[in-house]
């Protein structure tokens, strides 16, 4: 288990939940937004495990969930394990991931470790390649939002758009790809300096047509999210 980071206080990333955010190390994809690169490898800076573990039971009083993400964190080792314990602390958990390992999920998903999840959905099929920055196994993704559209109550799929990178009729195939999902997040693309592909390479879409994409998108999904 590679502990990347950790962020203490988060209000956003568990919808309706105060929580804090553990970062795995690792990840089997290199999309060219990433706003987490130091973390694509499993080399770098650690946090101890237990240290992670003490952490989290000091605020206990005050924080209510645990948010795994990465990196991508199915890629991780002992990442039930690491589950259950965050679980018998008496937190909810929620899981970030890009999809590409159900094997893993399903399994987590059956033995109610999971309260929510968030995968990543990166492109339009006939795109995913490109956006990843490498060769995706597209029979897993389908996998993955079969298991979470039909075994998970709370989820949600998210994509992140720039102009750049994904057009507003590429958005719109994703929607008919995976239709009828319970929530869809449209996440728009914020520059920083971490960001796989550096500064002001990427624009963000202005908000008058984020707000036009949510509305055509709307018909496909039970919740459409501005984020």
């Amino acid at each position: 288990m590679r502990i990347g980071g950790i962020q203490k206080t988060s209000l956003i990333d568990y919808p309706g939940h105060l929580s804090t955010v553990i970062f795995l190390r690792g990840c089997n994809f290199r999309c060219s937004y990433c706003h987490n690169a130091e973390l694509l490898s499993i080399e770098g800076v650690q946090i101890e495990r237990q240290k992670m573990m003490d952490e989290l039971i000091t605020r206990r009083s005050f924080i209510d969930s645990v948010v795994i993400s990465g990196g991508e964190c199915t890629l991780s080792e002992d990442l039930r394990g690491f589950i259950q314990e965050i679980k018998s602390i008496g937190y909810g958990v929620k899981l970030d991931t890009n999809g590409t390992k159900p094997d893993i999920i399903e399994p987590l998903i059956k033995e109610g470790l999971i309260d929510y999840i968030a995968m990543d959905i990166k492109a339009p099929p006939e795109k995913y390649d490109q956006i990843a920055g490498v060769c995706v196994d597209l029979d897993a993704i389908n996998k993955s939002i079969r298991v979470i559209k039909n075994q998970m109550k709370n989820y949600e799929f998210r994509t992140t758009v720039s102009p750049e990178i994904l057009t507003e009729t590429e958005v719109l195939k994703i929607a008919d790809w995976i239709s009828d999902a319970k929530k869809y997040v449209l996440q728009n693309f914020r520059d920083n300096e971490n960001v796989l592909c550096g500064r002001k390479k990427l624009t963000s879409y202005p908000a008058i047509r984020m707000t036009y994409l949510k509305e055509q998108l709307e018909p496909f999904f039970e919740e459409v999210i501005l984020r």
